[in-house]
């Protein structure tokens, strides 16, 4: 359903010094730069085109804006990579290991990359994703389910509970005409669903445990 979410933090140390002497500094802005253009072939150049994966460098922090003319001593980039397959994930965290050290040794400087897997992937199990669509359907009708839903690159900290025990993670549709994606500050949840909300959870329980009979 969605992806594994990893948090990467690249430090980058070079030597400050001042603007008008840049030959005298090694330049952790200028690596930064570089290390953001380069990290992007990893995707297109070491994860195979049928396999999926998404790096994005989120913020730069470097130097004192109100010092406009002096070099940093250091940089930190900071951003998130998502993946499907472990294997995958494991190749993109050995490579930005990889190409960071050796883009920056390139310009004198040096670099580290602190990787932490934050959330696995979603992974639903067979049987309850397949229950819990029959038993959407029964509500709503065959034309309303979507069972072949493609994957999200979002993450969901719901894939811990099924890595322990079978489950389903399932997405309601609450959106419609001019509606805001997740994380935008206009979004506005839709009040309407939450009959069908407790409807498909009532359901799922119905269907689900063994009645007994007095």
């Amino acid at each position: 359903m969605m992806a594994a979410a990893d948090r990467i933090t690249i430090e980058i140390t070079g030597q400050g010094g001042h603007g008008a002497h840049a030959y005298l500094a090694v330049d952790p802005v200028l690596v930064g730069a570089h290390i953001i253009t380069a990290v992007q072939s990893i995707v297109s150049r070491n994860v195979k085109p049928l396999d999926s994966a998404v790096i994005s460098l989120c913020a730069v922090q470097a130097g004192d804006p109100g010092a406009f003319s002096v070099i940093p001593g250091s940089a930190t980039l900071t951003g998130t990579v998502r993946t499907f397959n472990p294997v995958v994930q494991d190749l993109v965290e050995q490579r930005l290991h990889d190409l960071c050290s050796a883009v920056a040794l390139g310009f004198g400087a040096s670099a580290t990359v602190q990787y932490e897997r934050i959330y696995p992937a979603t992974v639903n199990s067979d049987a309850e994703a397949v229950f819990a669509a029959d038993v959407a359907q029964s509500l709503v009708g065959e034309g309303h389910v979507v069972r072949d839903m493609e994957p999200s690159m979002g993450s969901e900290d719901f894939s811990f509970m099924l890595q322990v025990k079978p489950g389903a993670y399932l997405r309601i549709g609450q959106g419609g005409e001019g509606s805001c994606f997740l994380h935008n500050s206009r979004y506005d949840f839709n009040d309407e669903i939450l009959p069908l909300g407790a409807a498909l959870h009532a359901s799922l329980v119905e269907q689900a445990l063994p009645t007994t009979s007095n």
